[in-house]
């Protein structure tokens, strides 16, 4: 991944002591949901169509700290729902960064300005806006005018006082190479964000928009295109050469799930955030119990068209800390796009 050294070393070793211990199944990075409860209603999320009993629940601080504890993993990506509107959304940060885990808060930034002053720039942390387009496509997206405009202010706020910042960037069967890379260009030349994390739409079973998620020929074909004449290099990605080989399809991998569980109000997700098969009150009981070979592409019809980085970039990842060459590769690249 193109992360900073101080991160990438930690994760190294992480990943090391897993071999030493030889586990067959980690976690790299918990996706930790503490409410579902959110200020906007984007076509592409089924988080919000749970009950209104649900949406007013709020994970209790010591839940959400002793879930990714618990696991053991040393990054943690918080979502929901809306993280900001947690009342105590700061006290989680501040505890697992006490802790040395790798937090990104994930946001559409319509609170971030307003709840800066609550946090603290560390290594440790970043905020992670989600950013779907320029202003017409990103405010189409998110159903509501403005949006757009509130989060790049906020982004360039939080640049400002010395937070760093990334972007994550979901495209639809709508995008073609051309808004890809508008965007990107945007995020990474003219806002200057930290890195970029990029996903071809999942078809989201809840999500009230079922129309427009792309196929995976259609997500080879957005991303093959995209990436052509040096943009993959010259963009801060924040991701393994392998997973970006993996969106043209240069390179295939199986479903590894188990690496980005997700912890919610319901308990871990089985068998990942994007689909619900029961969940359970322990990460070990997650990673025991389910029948992990009978999900992913060509195994589980509901995974047919998923590429989605929860299960692919994880496989990816240890494939490029196996390999020497890969490994290599990785850093060389990183540099390249200033992610070193």
């Amino acid at each position: 991944m193109a992360m900073p050294l101080r991160q990438s070393v930690r994760v190294g070793t992480y990943l090391f002591q897993q071999k030493l211990r030889k586990r067959d199944k980690f976690p790299l990075i918990v996706e930790l949901e503490p409410l579902y409860a959110c200020n906007l209603k984007c076509e592409g999320c089924g988080k919000i169509q749970h009950p209104a009993g649900v949406l007013k629940q709020r994970m209790p601080v010591a839940q959400a700290v002793g879930a990714v504890l618990e696991s053991g993993a040393p990054m943690v990506s918080i979502a929901g729902g809306e993280p900001l509107m947690h009342p105590q959304i700061d006290e989680i940060v501040r505890q697992l960064v006490a802790r040395r885990k790798y937090v990104f808060l994930c946001t559409n930034a319509l609170l971030l300005r307003k709840k800066l002053e609550k946090f603290r720039p560390s290594p440790y942390f970043a905020f992670a806006v989600h950013i779907d387009g320029l202003r017409e496509r990103h405010d189409e997206s998110v159903a509501k005018e403005g949006v757009f405009d509130e989060a790049v202010a906020a982004i360039k706020e939080a640049k400002r006082r010395g937070f760093r910042v990334t972007t994550n960037s979901t495209f639809f069967n709508t995008d073609t190479p051309q808004t890809v890379v508008e965007v990107l260009n945007f995020l990474n030349d003219d806002l200057k964000v930290d890195e970029m994390m990029i996903s071809p739409a999942y078809a989201y079973e809840k999500a009230p928009d079922q129309e427009h998620f792309l196929g995976v020929e259609q997500t080879r074909e957005l991303f093959r295109k995209a990436f052509a004449g040096g943009n993959r290099r010259r963009w801060r990605l924040n991701h393994s050469p392998l997973f970006l080989d993996f969106l043209e399809g240069k390179a295939d991998f199986p479903c590894t799930a188990w690496a980005i569980p997700n912890y919610s109000l319901f308990g871990w997700q089985r068998p990942c955030y994007l689909m619900s098969d029961g969940y359970v009150p322990t990460y070990r009981e997650l990673v025991e119990e389910t029948d992990w070979d009978k999900y992913g592409r060509g195994k589980d019809p509901r995974c047919a068209n998923c590429m989605a980085h929860c299960g692919y970039e994880p496989t990816a990842v240890l494939a490029t800390m196996g390999s020497l060459k890969e490994s290599l590769r990785a850093v060389r690249e990183s540099v390249a796009g200033g992610g070193a």
